[in-house]
This record gives C-alpha cells, structure tokens and sequence, in this order.
C-alpha cells in the first residue's frame, strides 16, 4: 500500500461524504490500483447496492490519486482534473453494501493535459465495470 485511507485526502479534491476510493494500493505510470470499502450509508447505494456513477466516480478518483501521487514524486502538487468523456461503458453486475472492490486503472494515450484511461473495477476478481474515460487536468 502506497496511501493509506487516513492520508488519501492529500491526492484528491473530494471530501466527503463524496470520498469514494480508500487506499491507493499500487502506482507507475502504466497501471494504477486502489480499493473501496462500500459503506451502507454511502451516497451512491441505492436498495442495498453501490450504483455505476459510484463505480465510475471511483475510477475517476483512482485517476485523481494517482496523477496525484505521480506530480508528488516529481516535485509538484496534485492537479485538479475532470471527466472529459466516458465511453465504451459496460456494466456486468452491481457491488452490494458491505463490499470491498478493486480498481485497475491503465493509461492508454496522452496528449498534452487530456489522458485517455481504462479502468475497471473487481470484486473477489470478478469484473463489475469497465469502460474508457478522458481525463482533463489543470
């Protein structure tokens, strides 16, 4: 583990109850990875279930974290970015409350301040989600 849940805070602009990755697990400038506990009372669970914009906002926030921690290393300080677009979405199944998933991010393309990602996210190595997002940074 590379950022702990108390210290996540640092690498991204949400706070919460809008916090919607815990721990920053693994970081290069190919692959990034964290985990979420799904809380009960979170925001986005709907009837028991953690909902696809909770899924989508964790890659984001993967994204977040991670460019973060990258500027870190190099000197600099967190950028603040937003979703550009999200594309080839695919919805497998839905985590319930109570649930801890992963979230792998690949970098794919990068142009400028615009980067082209693909993330997806696991619970117990089942696929929920998968789709491609354009991430803006300042």
């Amino acid at each position: 583990m590379i950022v702990a849940k108390e210290h996540i805070e640092s690498l991204i602009p949400h706070r919460p109850p809008f916090v919607m990755i815990d721990n920053l697990l693994s970081v290069s400038p190919d692959r990034f990875e964290t985990d979420f506990f799904v809380e009960e009372n979170n925001v986005l669970v709907s009837d028991g279930f953690f909902q696809e914009g909770g899924l989508m906002e964790n890659i984001a926030q993967t994204c977040a974290a991670s460019f973060g921690y990258l500027d870190a290393q190099q000197g600099g300080d967190p950028k603040i970015g937003f979703i550009g677009a999200i594309t080839r979405l695919e919805v497998f199944r839905l985590p319930e409350a109570h649930s801890r998933i992963n979230t792998i991010v690949t970098p794919t393309h990068q142009l400028g301040n615009i980067f082209m990602v693909t993330g997806r996210n696991y619970l117990d190595g089942n696929l929920l989600l998968e789709c491609e997002m354009k991430i803006v940074t300042n």
